[in-house]
């Protein structure tokens, strides 16, 4: 057992926060990419023009690590090596959760092709294809992530993408983690560079000798990332925005804080760049949740509760205290929250008020633990409230949508007189005369 923590955890009242308050409570850590931006240019410039050069000479400068140029990449030894260091009891659970997220995302999956007849004689429809080649960030700063690969790469196998790479960061001494490397392979992924943080972005955006650059990059990651992601967004698609992590628990005056406290941890830990909220209209909930927190930080290592800590004690985490459940749903909805976990006797009976969230997850039973790495549902959400527009990672984001027509001969009047009229109204002269009497005239000469 740890000694006690001696920590404060913010307490925020929304009846006394003025809007400016308020505001500053949906901030992120990235709300202000400004100084990441001049940062990354150069970095960027650096791959695109000395390729894999500047990848090991930006791996000495900011990683701290000497890597191989000869071998960014991972070999076949370095994976047989891998699933000898890693325990039996941690491969078995990477195969559950691969097989989990499988199953998740192969119902997911859309049928190649649907057509329907709009009206008689005319059918349209989608036609669904994998995207040519991806990338998959996973980070490694604060930790190893075997988690973000199987949630990356899973739904890319499923959806049947030809080219699929892993990039990393090195780690001490330059090595690869060899849980990912492990996740890599069971997920059916044998690419993976050792490449990490905006350098990794640029290097599958331009392509050097020993990175195939890609058309795509999903996967989480630090400022770093994002502002890497935002700087070649003309390059590649850059995915769904995902940055720091982030949760609300959202909990009702039946719930038991002490619970509530256990899932607010789990974000918090991450990394002092997270947000993570307790939003409680219910004092008691509070305060049991509060005083339950330093307990549970004695049973963590230091670097997990300094991390949570500092998010617990500062603007972008802690306890939010409501008037009442609607605020409380207000507040979550504003904040759009990459996670939000539910806590309460009847937590479906707030389903329904929640518009904004990355992921909802319902009950005591369902911490955003088994969300993050075996329930099946994707862990690759939206942050920064983006979640009010984007969705969690799936398989539609390795796969591309293309419209498909056909009118049968019976069916091309009534389209072509109506579609005759808006093409004359529009004043396109080449639309209307291709739905003219000129092709009646050559559709009967054609027969």
């Amino acid at each position: 057992m740890n000694a006690p923590v001696e920590k404060n955890i913010a307490l925020h009242d929304l009846t006394g926060l003025d809007a400016a308050g308020r505001a500053q409570l949906l901030r992120r850590a990235e709300s202000d990419l400004t100084p990441f931006l001049d940062k990354v240019k150069p970095i960027i410039e650096a791959v695109r023009t000395e390729g894999d050069a500047a990848i090991v000479r930006l791996a000495r400068e900011i990683d701290r690590v000497d890597i191989d140029p000869a071998h960014i990449a991972a070999r076949p030894a370095d994976f047989d090596r891998a699933f000898t260091q890693v325990d039996r009891e941690v491969i078995a659970a990477i195969e559950y959760a691969v097989e989990n997220i499988r199953r998740f995302h192969e119902e997911q999956k859309p049928e190649s092709m649907w057509m329907k007849e709009i009206r008689p004689g005319a059918f349209a429809g989608d036609r669904w294809l994998p995207i040519p080649s991806v990338a998959c960030y996973v980070p490694r700063g604060k930790g190893a992530f075997p988690s973000v690969v199987m949630m990356t790469t899973v739904p890319a196998v499923v959806a049947g993408v030809p080219e699929i790479c892993v990039v990393t960061p090195p780690g001490p001494g330059g090595d690869f983690d060899a849980a990912t490397l492990v996740a890599a392979q069971i997920a059916g992924v044998r690419t993976v560079y050792r490449v990490g943080g905006a350098v990794a972005v640029a290097a599958v955006a331009y392509g050097t000798k020993s990175v195939t650059p890609r058309v795509k990059i999903v996967g989480p990651g630090s400022p770093w990332v994002v502002a890497a992601k935002r700087l070649l967004a003309g390059v590649l698609d850059t995915g769904t925005p995902a940055g720091p992590s982030e949760s609300i628990v959202l909990a009702d005056e039946t719930a038991d804080g002490r619970i509530a406290a256990l899932d607010l941890l789990i974000e918090a830990e991450h990394g002092p760049d997270s947000s993570a909220f307790l939003v409680t209209p219910s004092r008691t909930v509070a305060d049991a949740a509060i005083a339950a927190i330093p307990g549970y930080w004695q049973r963590m290592g230091a670097q997990r509760v300094e991390f949570s800590s500092t998010v617990l004690g500062g603007p972008r985490g802690g306890v939010v205290l409501t008037p009442d459940m609607d605020a409380a749903c207000a507040f979550v909805n504003d904040y759009a929250p990459e996670h939000l976990l539910i806590h309460g006797d009847e937590p479906f009976q707030w389903l329904g008020r929640i518009q904004h969230a990355g992921e909802i997850l319902l009950g005591r039973h369902t911490p955003i633990t088994l969300g993050n790495f075996v329930l099946g549902p994707n862990a690759v959400l939206p942050t920064s409230g983006w979640a009010k527009t984007f969705s969690p990672l799936s398989t539609f984001d390795y796969m591309k949508r293309t419209g498909i027509g056909y009118v049968t001969g019976a069916g091309y009047p009534e389209l072509a007189k109506h579609a005759r009229v808006l093409a004359t109204y529009e004043g396109f002269e080449a639309h209307a005369n291709a739905v003219s009497e000129l092709r009646e005239a050559l559709l009967r000469g054609a027969r």
